[in-house]
Protein backbone atom coordinates (compact mmCIF):
# COMPACT_ATOMS: atom_id res chain seq x y z
CA UNK A 1 0.00 0.00 0.00
CA UNK A 2 1.37 3.37 -0.86
CA UNK A 3 1.92 5.97 1.78
CA UNK A 4 -0.87 8.31 -0.11
CA UNK A 5 -3.20 5.07 -0.09
CA UNK A 6 -2.30 4.28 3.18
CA UNK A 7 -3.45 8.11 4.44
CA UNK A 8 -6.52 8.07 2.77
CA UNK A 9 -7.81 4.71 4.88
CA UNK A 10 -6.69 6.88 7.95
CA UNK A 11 -8.91 9.91 6.51
CA UNK A 12 -11.76 7.52 5.50
CA UNK A 13 -11.79 6.01 8.74
CA UNK A 14 -11.67 9.79 10.77
CA UNK A 15 -14.56 10.96 8.14
CA UNK A 16 -16.45 7.77 9.04
CA UNK A 17 -16.31 8.01 12.97
CA UNK A 18 -16.96 11.55 12.93
CA UNK A 19 -19.65 11.36 10.82
CA UNK A 20 -21.06 8.97 12.78
CA UNK A 21 -20.90 11.76 15.73
CA UNK A 22 -22.77 14.19 13.50
CA UNK A 23 -25.42 11.53 13.10
CA UNK A 24 -26.23 11.24 16.38
CA UNK A 25 -26.11 14.90 17.35
CA UNK A 26 -28.76 15.33 14.93
CA UNK A 27 -30.82 13.51 15.49
CA UNK A 28 -31.37 14.64 18.95
CA UNK A 29 -31.40 18.15 17.79
CA UNK A 30 -34.12 19.38 20.73
CA UNK A 31 -32.50 17.09 23.67
CA UNK A 32 -29.55 18.80 23.05
CA UNK A 33 -31.03 22.16 22.32
CA UNK A 34 -32.85 21.72 25.56
CA UNK A 35 -29.62 20.84 27.40
CA UNK A 36 -27.38 23.60 26.16
CA UNK A 37 -30.62 26.26 26.37
CA UNK A 38 -29.25 27.62 22.23
CA UNK A 39 -31.30 27.12 19.88
CA UNK A 40 -27.91 26.73 17.57
CA UNK A 41 -26.00 24.88 19.66
CA UNK A 42 -26.68 21.02 18.11
CA UNK A 43 -24.21 22.40 15.63
CA UNK A 44 -21.49 23.83 18.22
CA UNK A 45 -21.33 20.39 19.72
CA UNK A 46 -21.04 18.08 16.82
CA UNK A 47 -18.47 20.30 15.23
CA UNK A 48 -16.43 20.23 18.78
CA UNK A 49 -17.47 16.27 19.13
CA UNK A 50 -16.11 16.63 14.83
CA UNK A 51 -12.93 17.45 15.32
CA UNK A 52 -12.28 15.50 18.54
CA UNK A 53 -12.83 12.40 16.89
CA UNK A 54 -11.08 13.57 13.35
CA UNK A 55 -7.64 14.50 15.74
CA UNK A 56 -7.97 11.34 17.90
CA UNK A 57 -8.27 8.88 14.96
CA UNK A 58 -5.43 10.62 13.43
CA UNK A 59 -3.21 10.71 16.25
CA UNK A 60 -4.14 6.56 16.85
CA UNK A 61 -2.86 5.39 13.09
CA UNK A 62 -0.57 8.28 12.60
CA UNK A 63 1.59 9.33 15.63
CA UNK A 64 2.90 12.63 14.58
CA UNK A 65 1.15 14.92 12.16
CA UNK A 66 0.20 18.34 11.89
CA UNK A 67 -3.78 19.46 11.87
CA UNK A 68 -5.38 23.09 10.95
CA UNK A 69 -8.90 23.18 11.81
CA UNK A 70 -11.70 25.27 12.19
CA UNK A 71 -11.91 24.96 16.01
CA UNK A 72 -10.40 25.31 19.44
CA UNK A 73 -11.49 24.83 22.67
CA UNK A 74 -11.63 27.58 24.45
CA UNK A 75 -15.33 28.32 24.25
CA UNK A 76 -15.88 24.53 25.83
CA UNK A 77 -13.40 25.69 28.62
CA UNK A 78 -16.13 28.91 29.80
CA UNK A 79 -17.86 27.85 32.92
CA UNK A 80 -21.16 29.70 31.08
CA UNK A 81 -20.69 26.73 28.49
CA UNK A 82 -20.76 23.85 30.90
CA UNK A 83 -24.12 22.37 29.17
CA UNK A 84 -21.89 22.38 25.92
CA UNK A 85 -18.74 20.81 26.82
CA UNK A 86 -21.31 17.78 28.70
CA UNK A 87 -23.13 17.19 25.26
CA UNK A 88 -19.96 17.26 23.12
CA UNK A 89 -18.49 14.37 25.35
CA UNK A 90 -21.48 12.71 25.31
CA UNK A 91 -21.62 12.74 21.85
CA UNK A 92 -17.43 12.12 21.60
CA UNK A 93 -17.96 8.99 24.11
CA UNK A 94 -20.87 7.32 21.07
CA UNK A 95 -17.24 6.22 18.82
CA UNK A 96 -14.63 7.09 21.67
CA UNK A 97 -15.50 5.18 24.91
CA UNK A 98 -12.92 6.30 27.20
CA UNK A 99 -12.34 10.16 26.25
CA UNK A 100 -12.72 12.21 29.09
CA UNK A 101 -13.12 15.72 29.39
CA UNK A 102 -8.84 16.81 28.95
CA UNK A 103 -8.58 13.93 26.37
CA UNK A 104 -10.91 15.36 24.14
CA UNK A 105 -10.32 19.08 24.40
CA UNK A 106 -6.64 18.42 23.94
CA UNK A 107 -7.67 16.63 20.65
CA UNK A 108 -9.79 19.76 19.51
CA UNK A 109 -6.72 22.37 20.08
CA UNK A 110 -4.46 19.72 17.84
CA UNK A 111 -6.34 21.46 15.06
CA UNK A 112 -4.09 24.34 15.56
CA UNK A 113 -1.44 23.13 13.61
CA UNK A 114 1.17 25.70 11.57
CA UNK A 115 -0.73 25.91 8.39
CA UNK A 116 2.79 26.97 6.24
CA UNK A 117 4.10 23.33 6.79
CA UNK A 118 5.33 21.17 3.86
CA UNK A 119 2.11 18.98 4.85
CA UNK A 120 0.04 19.04 6.74
CA UNK A 121 -4.27 18.27 7.63
CA UNK A 122 -6.84 20.68 7.23
CA UNK A 123 -10.21 20.04 8.49
CA UNK A 124 -13.79 21.44 8.51
CA UNK A 125 -15.57 19.72 11.24
CA UNK A 126 -18.86 20.73 9.88
CA UNK A 127 -19.49 22.57 6.65
CA UNK A 128 -22.76 23.36 6.40
CA UNK A 129 -23.87 25.00 9.39
CA UNK A 130 -27.63 26.05 8.40
CA UNK A 131 -27.91 22.83 6.41
CA UNK A 132 -27.24 20.55 9.78
CA UNK A 133 -29.84 22.45 11.65
CA UNK A 134 -32.47 22.22 8.91
CA UNK A 135 -31.56 18.35 8.97
CA UNK A 136 -30.57 18.74 5.44
CA UNK A 137 -26.94 18.47 4.09
CA UNK A 138 -23.64 19.37 5.60
CA UNK A 139 -20.06 17.69 5.18
CA UNK A 140 -17.11 16.63 7.57
CA UNK A 141 -14.46 17.86 4.96
CA UNK A 142 -10.66 16.31 5.66
CA UNK A 143 -7.42 16.96 3.10
CA UNK A 144 -3.70 16.29 3.34
CA UNK A 145 -1.94 19.29 1.79
CA UNK A 146 1.42 18.72 0.20
CA UNK A 147 3.87 21.96 -0.64
CA UNK A 148 0.52 24.02 -1.11
CA UNK A 149 -1.36 21.34 -2.84
CA UNK A 150 -3.66 19.33 -1.66
CA UNK A 151 -3.03 15.63 -2.13
CA UNK A 152 -5.72 13.27 -0.48
CA UNK A 153 -9.25 14.23 0.12
CA UNK A 154 -12.43 12.77 2.31
CA UNK A 155 -15.59 14.23 2.29
CA UNK A 156 -18.16 12.52 4.57
CA UNK A 157 -21.96 13.91 3.58
CA UNK A 158 -23.61 11.83 5.73
CA UNK A 159 -27.40 13.22 4.53
CA UNK A 160 -26.68 12.94 0.88
CA UNK A 161 -28.34 9.98 -1.32
CA UNK A 162 -26.23 7.91 -3.53
CA UNK A 163 -29.48 7.91 -5.76
CA UNK A 164 -29.24 11.56 -7.65
CA UNK A 165 -33.09 10.93 -7.95
CA UNK A 166 -33.76 11.10 -4.10
CA UNK A 167 -34.77 14.97 -2.96
CA UNK A 168 -31.31 16.68 -1.45
CA UNK A 169 -33.81 18.22 1.04
CA UNK A 170 -34.97 14.38 2.98
CA UNK A 171 -31.52 13.16 5.26
CA UNK A 172 -30.09 10.00 3.72
CA UNK A 173 -30.40 7.29 5.95
CA UNK A 174 -26.61 5.94 4.86
CA UNK A 175 -25.26 8.93 3.26
CA UNK A 176 -22.03 8.88 0.89
CA UNK A 177 -18.64 9.40 1.34
CA UNK A 178 -16.12 10.30 -1.23
CA UNK A 179 -12.35 10.12 -1.78
CA UNK A 180 -9.77 11.25 -3.78
CA UNK A 181 -6.11 10.62 -4.29
CA UNK A 182 -4.44 13.08 -6.67
CA UNK A 183 -3.41 11.70 -10.17
CA UNK A 184 -5.44 8.76 -8.89
CA UNK A 185 -9.49 9.39 -9.25
CA UNK A 186 -11.99 9.96 -6.77
CA UNK A 187 -14.35 6.89 -5.33
CA UNK A 188 -17.31 6.94 -3.53
CA UNK A 189 -18.77 4.66 -0.99
CA UNK A 190 -21.12 4.73 1.62
CA UNK A 191 -20.91 7.32 4.53
CA UNK A 192 -21.83 4.87 7.41
CA UNK A 193 -19.83 1.49 6.69
CA UNK A 194 -16.33 1.57 6.43
CA UNK A 195 -15.60 -2.15 4.98
CA UNK A 196 -17.21 -0.89 1.78
CA UNK A 197 -15.38 -1.27 -1.39
CA UNK A 198 -15.65 1.86 -3.10
CA UNK A 199 -16.67 2.74 -6.43
CA UNK A 200 -14.77 4.63 -9.05
CA UNK A 201 -16.60 7.49 -10.20
CA UNK A 202 -15.85 10.17 -13.29
CA UNK A 203 -17.43 12.97 -14.63
CA UNK A 204 -18.02 13.52 -18.22
CA UNK A 205 -17.29 17.13 -19.91
CA UNK A 206 -20.52 19.38 -20.40
CA UNK A 207 -21.36 19.04 -24.13
CA UNK A 208 -22.95 22.21 -26.53
CA UNK A 209 -27.06 21.93 -26.47
CA UNK A 210 -26.79 20.34 -22.82
CA UNK A 211 -28.59 22.41 -20.03
CA UNK A 212 -26.64 23.97 -18.15
CA UNK A 213 -27.76 22.76 -14.19
CA UNK A 214 -25.77 25.22 -11.62
CA UNK A 215 -25.44 23.55 -8.15
CA UNK A 216 -26.51 26.73 -5.48
CA UNK A 217 -25.99 26.94 -1.80
CA UNK A 218 -29.58 27.36 0.10
CA UNK A 219 -28.00 30.02 2.05
CA UNK A 220 -28.02 33.41 -0.16
CA UNK A 221 -25.50 34.71 1.94
CA UNK A 222 -22.70 32.29 0.49
CA UNK A 223 -22.79 33.32 -3.13
CA UNK A 224 -23.96 36.48 -4.94
CA UNK A 225 -27.02 34.66 -6.60
CA UNK A 226 -27.58 38.26 -8.67
CA UNK A 227 -24.43 37.76 -10.33
CA UNK A 228 -24.61 34.12 -10.70
CA UNK A 229 -28.24 35.23 -12.82
CA UNK A 230 -26.18 37.93 -14.67
CA UNK A 231 -23.66 34.66 -15.31
CA UNK A 232 -26.06 32.52 -16.27
CA UNK A 233 -27.98 34.98 -18.30
CA UNK A 234 -25.24 36.30 -20.16
CA UNK A 235 -24.16 32.40 -21.23
CA UNK A 236 -27.84 32.18 -22.64
CA UNK A 237 -27.99 35.75 -24.58
CA UNK A 238 -24.20 34.76 -26.05
CA UNK A 239 -23.96 31.75 -26.21
CA UNK A 240 -27.02 30.03 -27.05
CA UNK A 241 -26.55 27.79 -23.61
CA UNK A 242 -29.85 26.37 -22.28
CA UNK A 243 -30.25 26.93 -18.11
CA UNK A 244 -32.17 24.52 -16.09
CA UNK A 245 -33.02 24.89 -12.52
CA UNK A 246 -30.37 25.21 -10.01
CA UNK A 247 -29.43 22.02 -7.37
CA UNK A 248 -29.80 24.05 -3.89
CA UNK A 249 -28.23 22.10 -1.25
CA UNK A 250 -25.07 23.70 1.73
CA UNK A 251 -21.77 22.84 2.47
CA UNK A 252 -18.56 21.60 0.40
CA UNK A 253 -21.66 17.80 -0.65
CA UNK A 254 -21.48 21.01 -3.88
CA UNK A 255 -18.28 20.42 -4.88
CA UNK A 256 -19.12 16.19 -4.77
CA UNK A 257 -22.44 16.84 -6.48
CA UNK A 258 -20.48 18.48 -9.60
CA UNK A 259 -18.08 15.64 -9.43
CA UNK A 260 -20.75 12.94 -10.16
CA UNK A 261 -22.61 14.86 -12.37
CA UNK A 262 -25.49 15.63 -10.78
CA UNK A 263 -25.01 19.26 -11.18
CA UNK A 264 -22.64 21.06 -14.22
CA UNK A 265 -21.41 24.16 -12.16
CA UNK A 266 -20.90 25.45 -8.47
CA UNK A 267 -19.98 29.09 -8.74
CA UNK A 268 -19.12 31.09 -5.54
CA UNK A 269 -18.80 34.10 -6.31
CA UNK A 270 -17.65 37.29 -3.80
CA UNK A 271 -20.37 38.61 -1.75
CA UNK A 272 -18.18 41.79 -0.10
CA UNK A 273 -15.00 43.05 -1.04
CA UNK A 274 -11.96 41.55 1.25
CA UNK A 275 -13.79 38.36 1.85
CA UNK A 276 -11.13 35.95 2.06
CA UNK A 277 -12.29 32.12 1.56
CA UNK A 278 -11.06 29.48 4.51
CA UNK A 279 -8.46 26.37 2.94
CA UNK A 280 -10.74 24.09 4.79
CA UNK A 281 -13.88 25.11 2.88
CA UNK A 282 -11.94 23.96 -0.15
CA UNK A 283 -9.21 21.66 -0.16
CA UNK A 284 -11.03 18.22 0.12
CA UNK A 285 -14.22 19.22 -2.42
CA UNK A 286 -12.06 20.91 -4.59
CA UNK A 287 -9.50 17.62 -5.06
CA UNK A 288 -12.60 15.63 -4.91
CA UNK A 289 -14.32 18.14 -7.76
CA UNK A 290 -10.63 18.07 -9.64
CA UNK A 291 -10.00 14.55 -9.55
CA UNK A 292 -13.82 13.19 -11.14
CA UNK A 293 -12.73 15.72 -14.24
CA UNK A 294 -14.06 19.50 -13.13
CA UNK A 295 -12.07 22.12 -13.45
CA UNK A 296 -11.52 24.10 -10.29
CA UNK A 297 -10.04 27.76 -9.89
CA UNK A 298 -10.92 31.02 -8.55
CA UNK A 299 -12.69 33.48 -10.56
CA UNK A 300 -9.70 34.68 -12.60
CA UNK A 301 -9.00 31.07 -13.41
CA UNK A 302 -5.53 30.90 -10.88
CA UNK A 303 -5.57 27.35 -9.38
CA UNK A 304 -6.88 27.65 -5.37
CA UNK A 305 -3.29 28.69 -3.60
CA UNK A 306 -2.83 26.84 -0.31
CA UNK A 307 0.31 28.43 0.74
CA UNK A 308 -1.08 31.29 2.51
CA UNK A 309 -1.73 30.12 5.59
CA UNK A 310 -5.22 29.53 6.74
CA UNK A 311 -6.51 31.66 4.25
CA UNK A 312 -6.51 31.74 0.40
CA UNK A 313 -5.75 34.69 0.57
CA UNK A 314 -4.30 34.87 -3.34
CA UNK A 315 -7.84 33.74 -4.88
CA UNK A 316 -11.40 35.29 -5.04
CA UNK A 317 -14.23 33.56 -5.21
CA UNK A 318 -14.48 30.09 -6.72
CA UNK A 319 -15.38 28.16 -10.00
CA UNK A 320 -15.91 24.24 -9.96
CA UNK A 321 -17.13 22.99 -13.81
CA UNK A 322 -16.39 20.44 -16.72
CA UNK A 323 -13.77 21.67 -18.78
CA UNK A 324 -15.95 23.44 -21.38
CA UNK A 325 -18.47 25.33 -19.28
CA UNK A 326 -15.56 26.49 -16.98
CA UNK A 327 -14.18 28.11 -19.49
CA UNK A 328 -16.90 29.22 -20.68
CA UNK A 329 -17.79 30.68 -17.14
CA UNK A 330 -14.51 32.66 -17.10
CA UNK A 331 -15.34 33.96 -20.06
CA UNK A 332 -18.61 35.22 -18.78
CA UNK A 333 -17.53 36.49 -15.65
CA UNK A 334 -14.36 38.52 -17.09
CA UNK A 335 -16.61 39.96 -19.77
CA UNK A 336 -19.13 41.27 -16.90
CA UNK A 337 -16.75 42.64 -14.84
CA UNK A 338 -17.66 40.36 -11.52
CA UNK A 339 -14.77 40.96 -9.38
CA UNK A 340 -12.89 43.07 -10.52
CA UNK A 341 -12.85 46.01 -7.95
Amino acid sequence: MSDYAAMLATARAAVTSASAVCRQVQAALEEVRSITKDDKSPVTVADFASQAIVAHVLRERLGEFTLVAEEASAFLREDEHRPHLDAALAAVREVWPDADEDAMLEAIDLGAGDAHGRGFWTLDPIDGTKGFLRNQQYAVALAYVESGVPTVGVMGCPNLPRDMSEPLDVPDPDGCLYMAIRGEGVWEASATDETEAPIHITRLDHEEGQEICVCASVEKAHTDLGAVGQVLEYLRDNHGEQVGEPVRLDSQCKYAVVARGQADAYLRLPTRPGYVERIWDHAAGSLIASQSGAAVTDIFGHDLDFTHGRGLEKNKGVICAPPRLHGLLLGAIKALGIGAS
